[in-house]
């Protein structure tokens, strides 16, 4: 090993010491990026994480900038994001990352002065991401041993979080995950530089907003109780996995308990959202189950603010899933056409029902 190598190995152990005690899959990320970040020199480092169909769906932005304080002294301030907008990611990037799914291994590109750099992040045999970053040099072949070296410790300690936040019978993320999605998407909805800033100069809203749904199996009680609870888990296997694919790979989707699920999705607009929803119900309406042969789903939902509290979203979308039960079943219901409507009296902050 080099001088350089020997010298960086105390700080790198440490490193790897402080990221294998995160107990939490995005800290775990940032975590990555404030370790190779400065290992190799550089302000900014990316991480892009795609799905089991290899779709991107979360690119996180690590930053380090000096600033030098009224008294002159200099300190580093660093800032992490996620970008929300995904279709509007360089190009350079798009095609670099095509070229290391292929070939699963690093990828450089050649820009005007400096070098485009991709690494694969693996989960098992496969890609399941990359970590990215630009700089004035190519990687030195102690650099690349490092680069790996980390890598692999996160993936596989990242891969032992992500069992942890899965429901062992769906394979889907748990209740545990669900609250750690609350806390990522309310900061993000909640931050000044959520605003996009265009070529113009000026800072515009975000075009998408977030939705949250409440998904109920309807008499999944009578299968237990006809059929027995090993139907009953194959159903549940069968129904998470036609979400699974009719959701949109950006969709997120957790079983919160028994025969209930939640959802969290994007949509411009409130339309859009209940097309979502609907397609989902339908397509559970449309299958021929074996042994049941029909189910049905009932669905409530409510628009995610920044102003309401996680707990509150959730209560009011767990409300017009009660509303749809009792008007019948198999149907999609939003909270705020039931306030409109006169169905629900709007809800008080302060009103707020906790459980």
């Amino acid at each position: 090993m080099s001088e350089m190598g020997r010298s960086r190995l105390p700080g790198l152990l440490g490193k790897l010491g402080k990221m294998t005690s995160i107990r939490d899959t995005e800290l775990l990320e940032q975590s990555l990026l404030r370790t190779l970040g400065p290992l190799l020199g550089v302000l900014d480092t990316s991480l892009y994480r795609t799905d089991d169909g290899e779709n991107l769906v979360r690119v996180i932005n690590y930053h380090r900038s000096k600033v030098v304080e009224a008294d002159g002294l200099a300190r580093m301030v660093e800032r992490v994001e996620e970008i929300m907008h995904l279709g509007e990611l360089p190009r350079e990037v798009i095609a670099l990352t095509e070229n290391v799914r292929l070939l699963a291994k690093p990828c450089t590109r050649k820009l005007v002065q400096d070098f485009l750099i991709a690494y694969p992040l693996m989960g098992g045999s496969d890609v399941c991401g990359y970590f990215v970053f630009q700089r004035d040099r190519e990687v030195s072949a102690v650099e690349d041993t490092m680069i790996r070296g980390v890598l692999e410790v996160f993936s596989n300690y990242y891969a032992l979080l992500d069992i942890s936040q899965r429901d062992r019978l769906t394979g889907l993320f748990n209740r545990q995950a669900l609250e750690n999605s609350f806390d990522r998407i309310w900061r993000a909805l909640g931050r000044p530089d959520s605003f996009a800033e265009k070529n113009s100069g000026r800072r515009h809203a975000p075009a998408d907003k977030y939705w949250l749904a409440v998904i109920d199996i309807d008499h999944f009680k009578r299968i237990n109780d006809s059929f027995g609870h090993m139907v009953g888990d194959e159903i549940l296997l069968l129904v998470s996995r036609m979400m699974s694919h009719t959701f949109r790979a950006s969709d997120l989707l957790y079983r919160y308990g028994g025969e209930e699920f939640v959802a969290i999705i994007s949509a411009e607009t409130a339309a859009i959202a209940r097309n979502v929803f609907e397609r989902v119900r339908l397509a559970i309406e449309a299958h021929n189950f074996p042994r049941i042969e029909n189910l049905t789903v009932s669905i409530g939902y409510a628009n995610v603010s920044p102003e309401i509290l996680p707990v509150e979203v959730l209560s009011r979308a767990d409300r017009s899933l009660y509303q749809a039960k009792q008007d019948g079943r198999n149907r999609v219901y939003a909270y705020q056409e039931l306030v409109d409507s006169g169905v629900f009296e709007q809800q008080r902050y302060e009103e707020a029902e906790f459980f």
